[in-house]
Parts: C-alpha cells; sequence; structure tokens
C-alpha cells in the first residue's frame, strides 16, 4: 500500500511541475506575441522602400476598419489587416475618414494612408529643393524663391 501511495505521490508531483511548464510556457508565448503586436500598431514600416508601388483603392462607407484592413492587404499594401484596423481605431483619423476611391502606395506607412483617406495631403510637409545658377540650394517648405543670374 506504501508503495502504491508513494508511486502516487510522485506521479501528482511530475503531473503539476509539467502543468506549471506549460502555464509559463503558454503565458511567455501569450505576452511575447501581444508585446511584438502591441510594438508594430506604432512602428509598423511600409512594404516597400523607395517609390514604391502605386496601387488605387475604392473604400465605400458602410466598410468597418477591418475590412479596410482586409482589402489593404488583399491588394498587397498592408502586411496584416488586423493590424492596420487596430492603427485605425487607434488613430486620430478613424471618425474623419472619407469613403472614395484612393491611390497609395506600397512606400506609405499606415498612418500616411489615413492621412491620404483623411482628405490631408502629403504635399504639405514635403521639403523643397531648389538649386540656383551658382550651385548653392535654398532649402525649405515649398519656397517660391526666383534665382537671378550674377
Amino acid at each position: 500500500m506504501k508503495a502504491a501511495n508513494l508511486a502516487g505521490a510522485v506521479l501528482g508531483a511530475i503531473l503539476k511541475v509539467a502543468f506549471a511548464v506549460i502555464v509559463v510556457y503558454l503565458v511567455y508565448t501569450g505576452a511575447s506575441t501581444c508585446y511584438d503586436y502591441g510594438y508594430r500598431i506604432f512602428t509598423e514600416p511600409a512594404i516597400s522602400s523607395g517609390e514604391g508601388r502605386k496601387i488605387t483603392v475604392t473604400l465605400t462607407s458602410d466598410m468597418s476598419a477591418t475590412e479596410i484592413g482586409n482589402t489593404l492587404q488583399e491588394k498587397g499594401l498592408v502586411r496584416d489587416g488586423r493590424l492596420f484596423a487596430l492603427q485605425y481605431l487607434l488613430s486620430e483619423y478613424k471618425k474623419d475618414w472619407k469613403p472614395g476611391t484612393y491611390e497609395l502606395s506600397t512606400a506609405m506607412t499606415a498612418e500616411e494612408m489615413m492621412e491620404v483617406m483623411v482628405g490631408q495631403t502629403e504635399s504639405a510637409t514635403e521639403e523643397t529643393v531648389e538649386t540656383i545658377d551658382n550651385g548653392s540650394a535654398i532649402t525649405g517648405e515649398t519656397q517660391d524663391t526666383t534665382a537671378v543670374a550674377q
């Protein structure tokens, strides 16, 4: 009888340790996945660098954030449609987007795409560089300069 009790106690201890290891593994994996997803919400880069590929997307007024994200994922503009939906819901643009047809680029981040969907232009913040005849450059936001040859 004592041998059966000892075997039962050892088996019970082994099962408790195995259960604890599985719980710790699941918590670690879940926390790691949540951290990675949360980090990507704010730092997800564009699909491609440089000019990118221009893609036309039509969004309707009855589309939800998830449907918009899935559409952008199907067109190859974002890696993860659910991540875009979360970025959209956490953004300042969620109530301001307008349905319509947009020309988006694979070089745009999610925030840049949302700016286009609310009607803001990217060119408002672009810096222009103009070269004068003597080889020097003028930089600034959309300056109107007239070069005079000397």
